[in-house]
């Protein structure tokens, strides 16, 4: 409700319209803007510009003002990792990283509390990268006055996420055991490009490479030196290579012999439609196929940040990332701000 209030009585309200403020050939523009709270050092200010009373808004029981419901939906929205410094602004929380990690957005309640429409929340895409003070979503109320009752539909609906809206993850410094295989590689007759990328890509989020193996197509020789980098204690195994459904290429069928489980293989990604992630006990294996050899960027790049934080990466995960999963092999790469994985 707005009301006419003198400068005293209007301290703790918010302004119902901007208060222009000008100062000859130096300033023309707002000095309180709509919806600011008036405070006591504010009343000089006012004074000076002539003010001696003022329109404000004044809420009923069943309004909050947007800076009042900005501060609840915020601390709704945001679960682990995630927070934001200072008060709202003209109804506006800028919400960022408190720690590196993998920011996870549960989209669906992301989706029913967008629904409402008096309040809102942006985020980056789930599943993303970021680094300790990023921002990672804006979350406003529209209205300069919501309903409660508005405001309380999407609190419930922030409230069906099992863990909040928006969470960051922290990403584990794994010690991976990677497993090049392929006759043509192991003999020399073509070189090696696979070592050099693998290793990049690990040390890009923390890891360490515990041993780099050069295998045949040979199903007891790929066998025994997944189980040797197990027990030396890699945590987690890249194997690159024999991914494919050329009868030479030996690398799964291998593997199923040392006992991996929850195999899904194959993808609607491209570069990366014959990877492979797979488990042994609590272990991830990741399979790489041909195309991690020249293709800037592929599937692991979206799959291996997510096992990294303990996810388990299951078929409808894979079949998920069908829409989005066409890299465009850009002259220049500018992964991750591109349309790939998203």
């Amino acid at each position: 409700m707005k009301q006419v209030v003198s400068l005293e009585e209007a301290v703790g309200f918010p302004l119902a319209h901007d208060i222009t403020e000008i100062r000859a050939g130096e300033f023309k523009g707002p000095a309180f803007s709509k919806g600011h709270i008036l405070k006591n050092e504010d009343l000089d200010h006012l004074r000076r510009l002539g003010k001696n009373h003022l329109y404000v808004l004044k809420p009923e029981a069943d309004e909050m003002h947007e800076d009042e419901a900005a501060g609840v939906i915020a601390k709704a929205l945001c679960g682990e990792g995630v927070g934001w410094d200072g008060p709202p602004k003209e109804g506006k929380i800028t919400i960022t990283a408190s720690r590196d990690g993998l920011l996870k957005i549960d989209t669906e309640a992301l989706l029913q509390f967008n629904m409402q429409g008096d309040v809102m929340c942006a985020t980056r895409h789930t599943n993303s990268v970021v680094e300790k003070g990023m921002t990672i979503a804006g979350t406003r109320a529209i209205p300069l006055v919501v309903s409660r009752k508005n405001v309380d539909i999407a609190l419930e609906a922030a409230k069906t996420s099992p863990d909040s809206i928006l969470r960051v993850i922290p990403i584990a410094q794994s010690s991976v055991g990677v497993m090049i295989t392929g006759n043509e590689v192991f003999n020399g007759l073509i070189e090696d490009k696979f070592e050099a990328v693998i290793t990049k890509k690990v040390k890009e989020l923390g890891g360490t490479i515990l041993e780099v193996v050069f295998l045949p197509d040979d199903d007891e020789k790929i066998a025994s030196a997944a189980r040797r980098l197990l027990d030396n204690g890699a945590d987690l195994l890249i194997t690159t290579g024999g991914m494919s459904v050329d009868p030479d290429d030996r690398t799964r069928h291998a593997l199923k012999k040392i006992g991996i489980h929850d195999i899904v293989y194959g993808t609607p990604v491209l570069p990366g439609a014959m990877f492979m992630v797979a488990y042994l006990g609590k272990t991830p294996i990741l399979g790489i196929p041909a195309c991690g050899m020249y293709s800037a960027r592929t599937i692991l790049d979206l799959i291996y940040p997510r096992v990294l934080t303990g996810e388990k990466i299951t078929r409808k995960d894979i079949a998920e990332l069908g829409h989005g999963g066409l890299c465009l092999d850009c002259k220049v790469c500018t992964y991750p701000i591109c349309p790939f994985g998203k």
